[in-house]
């Protein structure tokens, strides 16, 4: 007999980052010590009718209007039958950005592994069981200890000492207009002081304003070979023409993807030369099902994949993925050794701290099955806002 799903619960609940707040320009989190920000996220609990449950935490509002939508579909479907389930919901969610797709997916791959007890990583066929990392900074801001281009160079010698092969500095953040001189200054602190080190990354999350700006802060990267430039410009990285031309002018391999949503237009974005690397996240692109179909699609195209930020469905695909590079550990301060992206829900083994590399920059994968963490369903419970139940 197959299994069958009985009940899905969504708890949502909050938790606190401390030393941080929210700009709102582009609703990303700067350092500010002494301040904490509230953020959300939602607990899924996928039960079956064998007594093995399949469980997530992530997420964001958008995902769980369209968790909601689509929930009850899964009532009394296989859980090990994801690649059916993942075509339907995303067929209901063709209007919508998909990320509630994301989530449900996730929890049915983690149900899978406690069902058959075996990490994610095996079922997708192991690559690696340890994955190289890198440093990826909070935003840069006026105020905090990211306050200059030699504060991020100093803070990349720290991470070079922590023992991280790689480095990647974020834009900043606070101001209306970007100041294009401190933007080349950094890259060129960065670069002098430890480009002969360490991989470096450049990341102006979309918020240079012309295409004039981002090329003039590439041919800084090239000065320094940089190993990729992230999103440079205010297309929102959803030009392709853009993009093209900005990849044609550059030495610097252009990463793009993180912000077009699933499988067609980031293979589009490669097959029209208009990014070097694909980009994708297991939660923003359709689950560990949809991020594999990118990293298998990359491979076709003899380009790289890389993940984006960290987590344990993150670090179950790189260990699946051969044509791929870094872990993602961020983001990270000087002051602050929990990155935002890291949920004090995690009992165990499992962290995402800025010291969690080892000597040789490596971060291991869980090895307990499906995920592989295991998730402290007291605090959620106890920080609980909203509860939804399909049953």
């Amino acid at each position: 007999m197959s299994p069958t799903i009985t009940r899905i619960e969504v708890d949502s609940f909050t938790y606190p980052v401390e030393g941080a707040r929210l700009d709102p320009a582009v609703q990303k989190l700067v350092y500010v010590p002494g301040e904490t920000h509230e953020r959300t996220a939602h607990g899924i609990r996928v039960h079956t009718d064998v007594g093995v449950t399949g469980e997530y935490i992530g997420g964001n509002g958008p995902a769980l209007a369209q968790i909601d939508m689509c929930a009850r579909s899964l009532l009394g479907e296989d859980p090990l039958q994801r690649e059916r389930h993942w075509a339907s919901m995303r067929q209901g969610l063709r209007k919508y950005d998909q990320m509630g797709l994301g989530l449900l997916d996730i929890a049915l791959w983690d149900f899978a592994g406690r069902y058959v007890d075996a990490p994610i990583h095996q079922l997708l066929g192991t690559y690696r069981e340890r994955l190289p990392a890198y440093a990826s900074t909070y935003f840069a801001d006026p105020d905090d200890g990211l306050d200059s281009p030699a504060a991020f160079a100093d803070f990349a010698e720290t991470c070079l000492e922590y023992g991280y092969p790689a480095f990647k500095t974020h834009t900043w953040c606070g101001e209306e207009t970007t100041d294009i001189e401190r933007e080349q200054a950094l890259i060129r602190a960065v670069g002098e002081r430890v480009g002969d080190r360490m991989q470096l990354m450049h990341d102006p999350v979309s918020k240079y304003e012309t295409f004039a700006d981002a090329l003039a802060v590439g041919n800084v990267c090239d000065e320094y070979d940089y190993f990729w430039y992230e999103d440079p410009y205010s297309d929102g990285s959803r030009s392709q023409h853009g993009n093209r031309n900005l990849r044609q002018r550059l030495d610097t391999p252009l990463l793009l993807t993180e912000l077009v949503r699933g499988l067609e237009p980031t293979t589009d974005f490669v097959v029209n030369g208009a990014t070097d690397f694909a980009r994708a996240d297991p939660e923003w692109d359709g689950g560990i099902t949809g991020a594999m179909k990118i990293a298998r699609a990359a491979e076709g195209l003899g380009v790289d994949i890389e993940y984006h930020l960290a987590g344990p469905a993150q670090r179950h695909c790189m260990a699946a993925t051969r044509n791929t590079n870094f872990y993602e550990l961020g983001l990270v301060h000087p002051e602050s050794k929990r990155p935002h992206t890291e949920y004090p829900v995690y009992r165990g083994g499992y962290t995402d701290r800025i010291d969690a590399v080892d000597d040789d920059g490596t971060v291991p994968v869980p090895s307990g099955p499906g995920l592989g963490v295991e998730y402290d369903w007291e605090y959620v419970e106890s920080n609980r806002i909203d509860r939804r139940v399909y049953d």
